[in-house]
C-alpha cells in the first residue's frame, strides 16, 4: 500500500491567530529586569526599541492573538508550508519509528524567519517607522527582514556577524538584492564596534555583539526602531504559525507526534513547531517529549546556567532570565552560524527548568552526517542549522529501532542549505 507523503492545507486553512504560550504556563517567567536600574522592565521602557504593538505583546498573557489581515495576506505567498513524512528516511534508517518534516525551507528566503519579519515590518510600518536595524548571524534573519521592509517601505541596516559574512558570501547579495544594507560586524560605523576593534583588529564577531551595534544605531538614530528574530516572546508568538499549521497536517496524517524536535539558537523555529503541541501537554496532559537540538559548540540549554543576562555583548539590552553561557560567550566559528547565540531566551528557559522541554548538544561532524543522509534520501539539502534537528531526529529514531517502539516523530526543517555550500564542501 502507498504510503502518503506530503499533507498540505489550503490557504482557507491558514492560522487566523497566534498562539501564546504565557496564558497555559504553570510557572510564568520572572521579569526583564531594566538593565540601568536592575527594576523589572516596564513595557513603555522598551517603546525606545520596538513598535508599540510589539512590545505590546512581549508583555501580553492572552493566549490568542490575532494576525493582522495584511500579515496573512503575506503569508499566502508561501503558506501553508508542507508536512512530509520522510518514508526514505526511515526506510534508510530501517526503524520502525514515523518520521515527519515540516518544511519551512519553502519560503521565499528559504527559512521559517519570514514568518515574524512579515509581522515585525507590518507594525513598525504601522507605527509610521521609517528606518529598522537588526542582526544576523547566518544570514537567514538579514535576508528575511530585507524582504519584509521593501514590501512595507521600511529601510533596514543589517549587522551581520563578520564571520559568516566572509563564509557566505551570497547571503548578503541576497540581502542587497532585497533592498537591505549589510555590514560585517563588529564594524566602525558604531561606537561599541569601533572598541571592539580596538582591542581586537581581526575579531571575527558574534550574534552578542552585532545585536549591541544594531541597538546602539536604533536607539541614537532618529525614527528607527530595533527587530530581533528570536529569543523574545513576540518573536516566538509569531512563529507558532509554524506548529498550528502542523498540528492540522498531522491530524490529516492521523497521527499525533511522540517527539517534536527542531534546532536551537535562541528559540524561534523550536518554538514555533513545540509549543502549539506543548500546550496539550500543558492543559490536558499528553505525554509528547520535545527536544532542542544544540550544537555542542554553543549548548545554553544543555550546559548554561539559569540567571539573569544580557541579550547582548555590551550589556545594552535587558537582562533575560535564561540559560546561559555568559554574554560575553564567544563560541567556535561553526557553521551553523544562526545558532551561535549564548542565551535561551526566558520562555523556553522557563519551560526547560520545569521539566517540559529536553535538549541535547551534537558535534558539528554528526550534524553534517545527518544531512547528507537526508539530502541523499529526501532530496533536499538541510541548512546547517537545521541538520541538528535532523541529527536529534535519527538518534530518536534509532532509538526506537533498538527498542522495538513505533513512535511518530515530527520536526522542523527550518531552512535549505543552498547558500551553504563552502560548509559541505569543507565537510566532504
Amino acid at each position: 500500500m502507498k504510503t502518503t507523503k506530503k499533507f498540505q492545507l489550503s490557504e482557507s486553512e491558514i492560522p487566523q491567530r497566534w498562539y501564546n504560550i504565557v496564558a497555559d504556563m504553570p510557572n510564568r517567567p520572572k521579569p526583564l529586569l531594566n538593565p540601568q536600574t536592575r527594576e523589572p522592565l516596564q513595557p513603555h521602557e522598551m517603546e525606545g526599541l520596538f513598535a508599540k504593538d510589539l512590545v505590546e505583546q512581549e508583555f501580553s498573557a492572552e493566549r490568542w492573538i490575532d494576525i493582522p489581515e495584511e500579515v496573512i495576506n503575506l503569508y499566502k505567498i508561501y503558506r501553508p508550508t508542507p508536512l512530509v513524512r520522510a518514508t526514505a528516511l526511515e526506510k534508510a534508517l530501517d526503524t520502525p519509528a514515523k518520521i515527519f518534516f515540516k518544511n519551512e525551507s519553502v519560503s521565499p528566503v528559504g527559512s521559517h524567519k519570514l514568518n515574524t519579519a512579515l509581522a515585525q515590518a507590518y507594525y513598525n510600518n504601522k507605527q509610521g517607522i521609517k528606518k529598522l536595524t537588526t542582526e544576523t548571524g547566518a544570514g537567514q534573519w538579514g535576508s528575511a527582514m530585507s524582504i519584509a521592509c521593501q514590501y512595507f517601505g521600511i529601510d533596514l541596516v543589517v549587522f551581520m556577524v563578520k564571520r559568516s559574512f566572509e563564509q557566505k558570501p551570497y547571503r548578503k547579495i541576497v540581502i542587497n538584492s532585497y533592498g537591505g544594507q549589510v555590514h560585517p560586524s563588529p564594524t566602525n560605523l558604531t561606537e561599541y564596534g569601533r572598541k571592539v576593534l580596538a582591542q581586537d583588529p581581526d575579531c571575527g564577531g558574534s550574534l552578542g555583539m552585532a545585536i549591541s551595534e544594531a541597538v546602539e544605531m536604533a536607539v541614537t538614530t532618529p525614527n528607527t526602531r530595533y527587530t530581533l528574530g528570536s529569543v523574545l516572546n513576540h518573536v516566538l508568538l509569531h512563529q507558532t504559525i509554524i506548529g498550528l499549521e502542523a498540528e492540522k497536517q498531522m491530524a490529516m496524517a492521523g497521527e499525533y507526534p511522540d517527539k517534536v524536535i527542531a534546532c536551537f539558537g535562541g528559540g524561534s523555529n523550536f518554538s514555533g513547531i513545540s509549543f502549539p503541541f506543548l500546550r496539550h501537554r500543558l492543559t490536558d496532559g499528553t505525554p509528547t517529549e520535545f527536544i532542542a537540538a544544540e550544537p555542542a559548540a554553543c549548548p545554553k540549554l544543555t550546559h548554561g546556567k539559569l540567571e539573569y543576562d544580557f541579550g547582548d555583548t555590551a550589556g545594552m539590552t535587558p537582562l533575560i532570565p535564561m540559560y546561559t553561557l555568559g554574554h560575553d560567550f564567544q563560541p567556535e566559528q561553526i557553521h551553523a552560524a544562526g545558532l551561535r547565540y549564548h542565551g535561551g531566551g526566558q520562555l523556553v528557559s522557563q519551560l526547560k527548568a520545569d521539566g517540559y522541554i529536553n535538549s541535547c548538544a551534537i558535534e558539528q561532524e554528526e550534524t553534517f552526517k545527518a544531512g547528507l543522509l537526508f539530502a541523499k534520501t529526501e532530496g533536499i539539502i538541510p541548512a546547517p542549522e537545521s541538520t541538528h534537528a535532523i541529527a536529534a531526529t535519527i538518534r530518536e529514531a534509532l532509538k526506537a529501532k533498538e527498542n522495538g517502539k513505533s513512535e511518530v516523530i515530527l520536526f522542523n526543517l527550518s531552512g535549505h542549505g543552498l547558500l551553504d555550500m563552502g560548509a559541505y564542501e569543507n565537510y566532504l
